[in-house]
């Protein structure tokens, strides 16, 4: 009983409008780069720096093509976007999900941004570190050329 009091008595002392500023604050912020992505073309070699994954070792990492697809997505082009790079979709998916469940979060009085996962299971991680490693081997392969950023 005391939580629900002591949540009641947050609440009052803190505006809901407040509690969402900071979701809309950190929206704002993702559109500001997403609009400087769109006129500023990552395309172009060196535009935004270069992969210092791909400098040291002369091949793709997992994240290589990620600016290139956020810009094919804000000028519309999703097939292009998931060419570029094809985890960026899913991803992209899931933080917008976090997000607005952020967002409404705030408009309920809550203070703090939704939990991610702090602890996965130590197998969720192993499996995850190896999709890594074999994504980032299949991309540099001559059969696994589809994957690589355009």
């Amino acid at each position: 009983m005391e939580t629900v009091q002591a949540r009641d008595a947050e609440s009052a002392a803190h505006p809901r409008w407040l509690s969402a500023g900071l979701p809309l604050l950190g929206g704002a912020a993702v559109a500001g780069g997403l609009v400087l992505l769109h006129f500023r073309d990552p395309h172009e070699s060196g535009s935004y720096g270069l992969c210092p994954f791909k400098e040291v070792t002369g091949y793709w990492c997992p994240g290589c093509g990620g600016l290139r697809g956020l810009h094919n997505l804000t000028d519309g082009r999703v097939l292009d976007a998931i060419h570029s790079n094809i985890l960026l979709v899913p991803l992209l998916l899931g933080f917008l999900a976090w997000w607005v469940t952020w967002l409404v979060s705030g408009f309920r009085g809550r203070t703090s941004p939704p939990p991610l996962p702090r602890v996965l299971p130590r197998t969720a991680l192993w499996v995850t570190l190896a999709f890594l490693v074999l994504y980032t081997v299949v991309r540099n392969t001559p059969w696994g050329s589809w994957l690589a950023p355009v």
